[in-house]
């Protein structure tokens, strides 16, 4: 079995930047993936550097995929079910049972949204036309003065509920079940001009401009451009527990995961690590732990050169 410098599990941002760091500093690189990354659902970004009028997240994937396999990185469509370390390599097995060896792993595996209950089909084209969302950093600048639902009254619902506020004076804040908030955090939403509705949502109707929802006990459906579920997210965390990582109470691993963990010649990057869950970043993830992997191989191999230097100087950086 061939041993690869490098294996990165997940070809998201994180993971193809990490591969394309990798095989430009001649690491054998590998990049075992499952198709599951949340940007391949993304219909057209504008937060990703240099493309001012947008990009598709499968676009972009695609620019990225063949930057990585230009340089010598290797994609291999796996979903990887297992990870372990022994004798100083790691072994990796998908759920088909065929494994890789590497001498350093980079795990990228992302994490998965708490959706609303909606047909898949039906769920990615309100995704495609614009009338749900997930990520208000990402999106909310499109969504400037419009009618904007959010789903959950706890404090994440109303802390993304005071984020929007700034972008509309048209917020409505909606429970998932019930309303988990306190006096003074009910303040806050009235201050900043947020509408609450304390009736559960007992329908989803996505048009291909509004987001209609229907309510239990009320035969009058609301319509609004766009609804923000703040649901929270499950971060794919098993590899990196199966290692041995502590885990977030969020599930996710240290922000200082991908320069290193407790597990030697292990690293991680993007949306699994604990931080700013966007693309730029796990970019600039990938890049660290590539670059940190790559300095920790040629210590192990006894290399005295100086290591790579990752603080600005070198190959027209500054």
């Amino acid at each position: 079995m061939h041993t690869y410098d490098v294996a990165n599990v997940g070809a998201g941002p994180a993971g193809l930047s990490a591969a394309l760091y990798a095989a430009r500093y001649c690491r054998s690189t590998i990049v075992l993936h499952d198709w599951a990354s949340r940007a391949a659902r993304i219909p057209l970004t504008h937060n990703v550097p240099g493309f001012d009028a947008g990009i598709a997240g499968p676009d972009l994937l695609a620019l990225m995929t063949r930057h990585a396999e230009k340089f010598g990185a290797t994609l291999v469509e796996a979903h990887v079910d297992l990870v372990a370390k022994a004798d100083g390599y790691f072994t990796l097995v998908d759920v088909q049972g065929v494994k890789w060896a590497a001498r350093s792993v980079i795990l990228a595996t992302g994490l998965k949204l708490n959706q609303i209950p909606l047909e898949g089909d039906v769920h990615e084209a309100a995704i495609a036309h614009g009338v749900l969302r997930y990520c208000p950093v990402c999106d909310a600048f499109e969504h400037k003065d419009s009618r904007i639902a959010v789903l959950g009254c706890d404090l994440s619902g109303a802390a993304e509920a005071l984020v929007l506020s700034g972008y509309s004076r048209d917020v409505t804040l909606l429970p998932r079940r019930d309303v988990e908030l306190t006096d003074a955090e009910l303040g806050n939403l009235e201050r900043a001009g947020i509408s609450l509705i304390t009736e559960s949502v007992s329908r989803y109707e996505p048009t291909t401009n509004e987001m209609v929802l229907h309510f239990g006990s009320n035969n009058n459906p609301l319509a609004f451009d766009v609804l923000y579920p703040a649901l929270g997210c499950r971060p794919r965390s098993r590899l990196a527990a199966q290692l041995g990582l502590p885990l977030d109470k969020l599930g996710k691993v240290a922000a200082t995961a991908p320069f290193g963990t407790d597990v030697p010649g292990l690293f991680c990057a993007g949306d699994v690590v604990d931080g700013l869950d966007q693309i730029s970043v796990a970019m600039g993830h990938g890049a660290v732990a590539a670059t940190k992997a790559h300095n920790w191989l040629r210590e192990r191999d006894g290399d005295t050169a100086e290591a790579v230097l990752d603080h600005g100087r070198g190959d027209g950086d500054e």
